[in-house]
C-alpha cells in the first residue's frame, strides 16, 4: 500500500500541512470522509457562532484562503489532485453555510445537510468548476459554492421566520 496516498493518522501528525488539510485526521475515514470533515465543522461551529459576526465572517475568510494553500501542497505531495481524505474544503464550507445563522442546534443539522447534499450533487455551476479549475483553488471552489448555495437557502429560509 502506498502510504502517500493512504496515510496513517501517525503520518498526518508529522506533517501540520497535511494534519490540517486532512481535517484533524477525520479525512482518514474509511466511508465518507467528506462527511466525517463536515461533522468536525459541525463540532467546532459552536465556538465560532459565539464570535461576532464580522469577526467569524473573517475567520472564514481566513479559514478558505490557508484552504487553497493546504489543500493544494497536500494533492501535490501526494500526487492526487483531489484525494478524498482532503477535507480542509468541507469545513470552510460549512462553516460558510452557517455564516449569520441563528446559533441552535437545528439550524447547525439544517446546515449539514444542506452543504453535503451540494457539495455531493454538485449542481451547475459547482460541477462546472470542480471540472475546470484545479489545483487548491479548484479543490475549495466547489465546496464554497457547495456553502454558499446552501446558505443562500438557510439564510432566506431565517428571514422568514423572523
Amino acid at each position: 500500500m502506498d502510504h502517500r496516498i493512504n496515510p496513517k493518522f501517525s503520518q498526518l501528525l508529522k506533517n501540520p500541512v497535511h494534519f490540517l488539510a486532512f481535517g484533524f485526521g477525520s479525512g482518514l475515514a474509511p466511508k465518507g470522509p467528506g462527511t466525517a470533515g463536515t461533522v468536525v465543522a459541525l463540532v467546532l461551529w459552536p465556538l465560532l457562532a459565539a464570535l461576532p459576526l464580522y469577526t467569524y465572517i473573517g475567520v472564514v475568510v481566513a479559514v478558505s484562503l490557508l484552504g487553497f494553500y493546504l489543500c493544494g501542497k497536500t494533492a501535490r505531495d501526494m500526487g492526487v489532485h483531489d484525494h478524498p481524505g482532503i477535507v480542509w474544503d468541507e469545513i470552510a464550507g460549512y462553516w460558510l453555510t452557517m455564516t449569520a445563522l441563528p446559533a441552535s442546534w437545528s439550524w447547525a443539522l439544517a446546515g449539514f445537510v444542506l452543504f453535503r447534499l451540494f457539495d455531493i450533487w454538485k449542481p451547475w455551476p459547482i460541477s462546472w468548476l470542480d471540472r475546470q479549475v484545479h489545483g487548491g483553488v479548484g479543490i475549495m471552489v466547489d465546496d464554497l459554492l457547495a456553502g454558499l448555495f446552501a446558505w443562500a437557502i438557510l439564510f432566506s429560509a431565517s428571514q422568514w421566520m423572523i
